[in-house]
């Protein structure tokens, strides 16, 4: 009896053991995959382990000795390997880390969006059309990647520079990503269930479109009227007031606090439909 417990116990231990082994492999996986997730290493990766795994079945099946000693031999230098070919993300991996504690990306973002609405609301003074993009946390990468690539601290006066009429860049989209932009001229999917679609041109369908592939917010200028509208989860906003805008972006994409109370608020609007908060603001004084 004693010997049936002291195997059962072991057999426990070694399935606990067996557990807590896959349970931090899946983590790691999960670890990897969130740092690399909308950058071009998930596509390295991805045709590393397929060439690997292609390369063990040919090995198992064939029997290939001399393949066997090279892959062997090669896995002691993978390591050295995806240091190099994965410098970048690493390199934001332990960046990502430690603004995460020292709180200094929190920093970046909100200053990037002080400037941002400092900028927005001059172009909507001269009627300059743009449509800026920020990317929250699932990936753009195939959006950025078409584009032209950037990597520059956000200025309001850089931002208008990107939107001025026949500059070359002033069509599409410009992406902000971490507090930097990445990207300019960036072609955005369209909305196709805007209503009204006949009153917004192409830039408001964009910024619509991307909220609605992504939990990205998009803040457009309209090139007609000048007006300012903000978008997020396929839902448009018009006409906010500058203190607003800056609120809500703040409470968006810093404040994670406030965050459940804004989705609140747009969960309780039709979707994809277009608010004034001036018109708000007339009919609460009207009921006043």
């Amino acid at each position: 009896m004693a010997i049936l417990t002291n195997i059962t116990a072991a057999f426990s231990q070694s399935r606990m053991i067996t557990l807590l082994d896959f349970v931090l492999i899946v983590f790691l996986l999960y670890v990897i995959l969130y740092f690399l997730r909308g950058t071009r290493a998930v596509y390295i990766l991805v045709g590393i382990v397929i060439f690997l795994f292609c390369a063990i079945i040919l090995i198992r099946v064939m029997r290939l000795e001399v393949l066997s000693w090279l892959l062997q031999n090669l896995l002691s230098v993978l390591a050295i390997a995806v240091v190099v070919v994965f410098q970048p993300e690493l390199r934001r991996a332990l960046a990502l880390l430690g603004t995460t504690v020292s709180g200094y990306r929190k920093q970046e973002q909100s200053e990037a969006i002080d400037e941002v609405v400092k900028a927005v609301f001059q172009m909507s003074r001269r009627r300059c059309g743009a449509l800026i993009v920020f990317e929250c946390k699932i990936g753009m990468a195939y959006i950025t990647n078409a584009a032209e690539g950037l990597d520059c601290k956000i200025s309001s006066p850089l931002l208008q520079s990107l939107f001025y009429p026949n500059s070359p860049l002033h069509d599409g989209g410009v992406i902000i990503k971490d507090g930097k932009i990445v990207a300019a001229h960036a072609i955005l999917p369209l909305a196709h269930d805007l209503p009204e679609s006949r009153a917004f041109g192409t830039r408001h369908r964009a910024g619509v479109g991307i909220t609605e592939e992504t939990d990205a917010v998009a803040v457009i200028v309209s090139e007609e009227t000048g007006t300012v509208s903000v978008a997020f989860n396929g839902k448009l906003i018009r006409d906010p007031g500058e203190a607003e805008l800056l609120a809500f972006l703040r409470n968006r994409l810093v404040d994670s606090a406030q965050k459940s109370r804004l989705l609140d608020q747009f969960s309780a609007m039709p979707r994809a439909r277009a608010v004034s908060f001036q018109k708000q603001n007339e009919r609460a004084g009207g009921e006043e």
